[in-house]
């Protein structure tokens, strides 16, 4: 990591404290001691956690937890409730953040869903007032019936519409991304104003950047807890282990008889909507949903085939985590990126010296106007590379988005397959067109004897 070159305006005290970090890192028992020393309250930033039920597989802090520092969104959204929106909880957190500058609290915002968080640092979301949403660079974020029935349309059709209306916005998304491109027609739809052109106004607004409007907040303060991979796939897998003792297997099997039974006999279940796509429900959708007539030995393996799907699933996500951070925080191509500050948390053994005194004293500088000696950091080799540009493999068929992207599947063994698949079929081409030559060539290539 380089040390970065972006620095506070001194004498500016922050205006609330980030916490970034994957799963399992830390975040919210840094959150808590932070809170209590320094008069803050927590705002929870997890699109699962804001709904009510899955207590462990969502790893909610606990009551006791929750008792040494107050918390905000938590379980508060019935769990069948499928358009929550990333604009919902915006607003709800930006009322929060408001009303704790007023008491003269320090807010602190923690959790694991990014774009989340992001929301609240920057303006980086299309409202239009009506069905709201998130913008095309979110994921997993609940979507309102309108663009649920949309969807349902598929992603050709939704595609050839978008063409119509946003010829822009449909040159950038994939044509089989019907969630994307439900959202850019339901934005349309609901401003009469494609969504490109928005997204270019948001992005055009003093303080903007490619990937959107505004830092709203001047010197947040930002930490993000990381962790070694190996180290931290470990005590993932440890962390999985622990709730299962915490009777995560009973959580569950509860949730699914009360909410996801119905929806399943129904046909209405596809795990992409709401708390239903919490990692690690449906992980478990085998065993939860096996008959009655099978052996114990089988749900026992079925048992088995989840919690390994869980490890698989959580290890993966913390990667995702990570790699947002670095993409959106870290290498965020613009000069209104605030600090961010590093803080390791591979050893645990001595948490209070490697973590939480560095953060408190980090906190204590900016609360004077002083530099901390505690460098932020940037990651290294930042360039610039465009994430929309539309490419067309006419050798495979397929439409892929973004440079990086498209230099992957250049390299893809499919690709290359294909290539070679077409060289032959020239140069068989190329023979029938000249048989005399073709046989010229052969004769002399065949000895007489």
């Amino acid at each position: 990591m380089a040390a970065a070159t972006r620095v506070l305006k001194k004498g500016i005290a922050p205006s609330l404290v980030v916490i970034l970090g994957a799963t399992g890192t830390g975040k919210s028992k840094l959150a808590i001691e932070i809170g209590k020393r320094l008069n803050g309250e927590i705002i929870s930033a997890d699109s699962m956690q804001v709904y009510k039920g899955l207590d462990i597989i969502t790893n909610k802090v606990t009551e006791e937890e929750q008792a040494q520092c107050p918390h905000h969104m938590i379980s508060f959204v019935d769990p069948l409730v499928s358009g929550y929106t990333v604009v919902d909880f915006r607003n709800k957190a930006l009322s929060l953040i408001e009303d704790m500058h007023d008491r003269k609290k320090l807010p602190i915002i923690v959790g694991g869903t990014n774009y989340y968080i992001e929301s609240i640092l920057w303006n980086v979301l299309i409202d239009t007032g009506v069905n709201q949403g998130s913008d095309t660079e979110s994921e997993n974020v609940g979507t309102p019936e309108s663009k649920a029935e949309l969807e349902k349309l598929g992603g050709p059709e939704l595609h050839r519409r978008l063409k119509e209306v946003d010829p822009d916005m449909a040159a950038i998304l994939h044509p089989h991304d019907a969630r994307k491109i439900a959202r850019s027609l339901q934005v349309y739809m609901d401003t009469g104003v494609p969504h490109s052109r928005l997204l270019e106004e948001q992005r055009g607004q003093d303080g903007g950047d490619c990937l959107g409007g505004p830092l709203r907040f001047q010197n947040p303060c930002i930490f993000w807890l990381h962790y070694k991979m190996n180290a931290l796939d470990e005590r993932l897998d440890k962390r999985v282990d622990q709730m299962l003792s915490h009777g995560l297997i009973d959580e569950l099997r509860d949730f699914h008889v009360r909410f996801n039974e119905k929806m399943i006999k129904d046909s209405s279940q596809d795990y992409q909507h709401g708390i239903f796509q919490s990692i690690g429900f449906k992980e478990f959708h085998e065993y939860l949903t096996a008959s009655e007539n099978l052996s114990q030995e089988e749900l026992d393996k079925l048992k088995i085939k989840g919690v390994e799907s869980l490890k698989q699933a959580t290890r993966r996500y913390a990667r995702k985590q990570n790699k947002w951070v670095r993409n959106r925080f870290l290498k965020r191509p613009s000069s209104n990126v605030p600090p961010v500050y590093g803080l390791d948390v591979t050893d645990v053994t001595n948490w209070e010296t490697t973590v939480l005194t560095p953060a408190v004293e980090i906190l204590d500088c900016l609360q004077k106007g002083e530099q901390p000696s505690t460098q932020p950091i940037r990651a290294e080799g930042v360039e610039s590379r465009n994430k929309r540009s539309h490419h067309m493999c006419d050798l495979c068929e397929k439409v892929i988005i973004g440079d990086l992207e498209w230099t992957a599947h250049q390299k893809s063994k499919n690709h290359l397959y294909q290539v070679r698949k077409r060289r032959k079929a020239e140069q068989a081409s190329d023979q029938d067109a000249n048989p005399t030559e073709h046989k010229n060539v052969i004769d002399r290539q065949v000895p007489v004897l």
